[in-house]
Formats: C-alpha cells, structure tokens, sequence
C-alpha cells in the first residue's frame, strides 16, 4: 500500500541539514564556501535521482523502483504505484473489451465499429463474411468505400439514423440486408447489419398472395352476384323465406366484393413505385368530389356535414391514393356516428404544415382500441362493423397511404366525446403549383 509522504517531515530533514551545513562553517570559518559545497551536493545528489528515474522508466525492465531513503523513496513508489494502477484499468479494460468482442462475435448479426469519418475501426466474424471485410486489412479504410451501394452512401451521410434502410448484400445480390446505426461512445458509429432475406421474401409472398387471391375471387363473385340479381327480379312469387335468403346473399356477397376490392387496393398501395414528387395534387378540387360522395352517401343518416377547404392549399403526392385516405375518414365518420350526427372535415394549412382532419360527435373510443385501429382487420365492435358493411381495413389503408407521403395517422378520442382523426402533411410537400 502506498502512503503519502510527510512534507513536515521532508521540511526538517532539509532544515537539520542547511542548520548543520552552517554550523560547519562557522566552526571553520568558511560559511559561504561551505553553503556553495552543500548546495552542489544536494544538486547532484537530486540529479543522481532524476537519472536513475529516467532510467528506470524508459530503459530498465525491471518493475520493482530503485532502491532509495527520503523523498525520493516515496517518488519512486508513487511511481510504482500509480504503474500498478493503471496496468490494473489496462488489464480490466482489456478484459471488457474482450468480453465485448466475444459477444460481438457471438451475434447472428454483422457489427461494425466506425468513426465519424466512417473509418473501419473494428468488425465481427459475420461481417467479414457477409460484407466481404478483411480484418486487420480493412482497419481505418471507410465503409462506403467497400460498400457502394448509393441508396446505404446517402443513407450513411445524411445523418438520420432513425429508421433502418434494406439493399441487396454486397456479395451476394440474392440477399437482403437491412442496415441499422446507432451512436456509440465518443465519436464513434455502430453498423450492425442483418440479413432479412426471408422476411422480405415472406413479404413479397404476402403480397401476391393477397393480390392474386383477391383478383381470382373478384370474378366468380361479380358471377354469383349477377345471378342473385337475375333470380331475385324472377321470383315475385316466391316464398318469404326465399326472398329473405336471395336479399342476405346479395348482401353477403357485396360485402365480400367490398373487401376483395379494399384488399386490392391496399396490395396497389403497398407495391406502390409511383413517386409522391412528380405529381400536384389539387386538394380542394378532390375533396369537393369527396364531399359529393359523402352528401350521396349521408341520405339515410341524415348527418350535419360541414367541409371547411383552403382552396389554395396544394401538395405534392399520389392522388388516387390521398383520395383513398380521404374518403375511407370521411366514410367512417358517415358509418359510425349515430343518426343526425355532426361531421366537420377541414383542410387548412396549421403553422408550416397541411392538416386534413375528420371530426365527429359520435359514441368515441376507448384508448385500449385507439393503438390498434390501424390494424388489418381489426374492429372496435365487430356486430356493428358487420351491420355498416365495414371491411375492416379502412384504415389499414389509410395508415399505407400516410406512410407513403412521410406522414401518419392522429386520432384523439373519448367515448361519448366523439372523435378526430387527422393527418399532416410536412412542409417539403407543400405546393403553389397546380398541374394543368
């Protein structure tokens, strides 16, 4: 253990030592030429020291300190000790970084450590496997010059790591790889890279799978639905019962035509390409159709709707697919809120950014289902969703359509307060332009 040194103690020695060094000189009656001897003495005497420090530091292999009395004693041991110190952290932190490592290299995923410059600092086995690295080789060279795919450059320079970007590998375009940083200690990035080739192949299954099944029910069911038509104009004289079951059959097979036609619309939507850039879409002039629509549509429920619409407010996007959006919010405000109900759709232009919002007096709902509206085929209460005729993926639509125009879907509800459900759409793409 390494106490530290007494100055007091320091202090006497040197004062025992000058008083001894005077008194030495006067007895010979050569004080001045005492005290210059004594002084080069101490001189040396603390240079001798400093020598053999240096020596001990830079030159000598052992690790025990000089042997000495004094001050310098202790210097030597705090020498010492502050070496056996640090070669402790040196030793624990070796002993993190090693376990770090070997946790690294268990992971299924590819890591990579880089700097800001995004220099190589270091990567796992599965990186140097499937991004084709070579360890210690790649050190310090940067990660976009042996990844060079445009869509991960732009992705890494732009600085906004929140979401994950997916491209093909690098040595093997088969695969797909999803990309994820994430900041790490001091100026550092951490890559981590997965392999979702299955998730997006079961995706891309998903999808045909929907599209394909949904296009081949499309016909035999616009069949059945002619004949139930056909049959229910030839039986005037037939029994109740008959006509009751041709009337629910029609029904029941509009109501599936509806959600074939929803399911279609939402596969287009999610293997949309069409890019929201290049087209303007005249808001206003679409939603006076909506509103049209929605008049058409409120006949039975006899609503107060109310369409409050900047007619100067354009914006950049896909209009069939805003329209969708639009009208699937407006439709449900019709459906879901109860008899000579109150309905205000808005579109105006709140701050730097467009909102569209759908706000009803209706019964509400409970925030337990408000997370989960979105969801394909899921109902609040299922008996009224099948009595309005709802498919149950309105909104599942709309959150699509959101997403494709950097948005997402707000909904503020209360039971018996009724609700809202709003959108806004960010300043980037807003417009004064009109397409002729």
């Amino acid at each position: 253990m390494y106490y530290p040194q007494s100055w007091s103690r320091t202090l006497l020695r040197i004062c025992i030592y000058i008083l001894t060094v005077v008194v030495f000189g006067l007895f010979i009656d050569q004080l001045l030429f005492t005290l210059l001897i004594a002084f080069v003495v101490l001189v040396g005497f603390n240079y001798f020291h400093l020598y053999r420090l240096t020596k001990w530091l830079w030159q000598s292999r052992a690790m025990t300190p000089p042997q000495a009395s004094g001050i310098w004693h202790h210097i030597y041991e705090g020498v010492y000790y502050l070496q056996r110190r640090n070669r402790t952290k040196r030793k624990n932190l070796g002993e993190l970084i090693k376990r770090f490592r070997e946790g690294s290299e268990a992971l299924p995923d590819a890591i990579v450590v880089i700097d800001k410059q995004a220099r190589i600092m270091w990567c796992n086995k599965n990186a140097r496997i499937e991004l084709g690295l070579k360890w210690p080789d790649d050190n310090g060279r940067r990660i976009d010059n042996l990844i060079r795919h445009p869509m991960f450059i732009e992705f890494l320079h732009e600085g906004d790591y929140q979401h994950p970007i997916e491209i093909p590998a690098p040595t093997n375009p088969n695969k797909i790889f999803e990309y994820r940083v994430m900041e790490y200690g001091e100026d550092q990035l951490l890559l981590i890279i997965r392999d979702v080739s299955r998730v997006s192949q079961l995706e891309e299954m998903r999808k045909d799978f929907v599209a394909n099944v949904s296009h081949e029910l499309k016909t035999p069911l616009t069949v059945i639905n002619g004949y139930l038509e056909v049959l229910d104009t030839t039986t005037d004289d037939s029994s109740p019962i008959m006509k009751k079951a041709l009337s629910e059959m029609g029904s029941q097979t509009k109501r599936m035509q509806t959600l074939i036609e929803d399911l279609l619309i939402l596969s287009r939507i999610e293997s949309s390409s069409d890019r929201i850039f290049e087209n303007v879409v005249d808001m206003p002039k679409m939603l006076n159709q909506v509103e049209l629509e929605a008049n058409a549509l409120n006949k039975n429920k006899q609503h107060k709707i109310v369409f409050q619409i900047d007619k100067e407010l354009m914006i950049y996007g896909v209009e069939t697919e805003l329209r969708s959006a639009c009208s699937n919010l407006v439709f449900n405000a019709i459906h879901y809120t109860p008899d000579a109900g109150k309905i205000k759709v808005e579109w105006k232009r709140v701050a730097n950014v467009a909102e569209f919002s759908v706000t009803d007096n209706g019964d509400g709902i409970e925030d337990k289902h408000i997370r989960r509206l979105t969801e394909r085929f899921y109902r609040v209460d299922k008996a009224r969703s099948r009595k309005t005729g709802g498919s149950g993926l309105g909104l599942s639509i709309v959150k699509h359509v959101l997403h494709h125009h950097n948005t997402s879907l707000d909904v503020k509800s209360g039971v018996g307060n009724g609700s809202v459900f709003s959108f806004k759409i960010p300043e980037e793409l807003i417009t004064n332009e009109v397409d002729d």
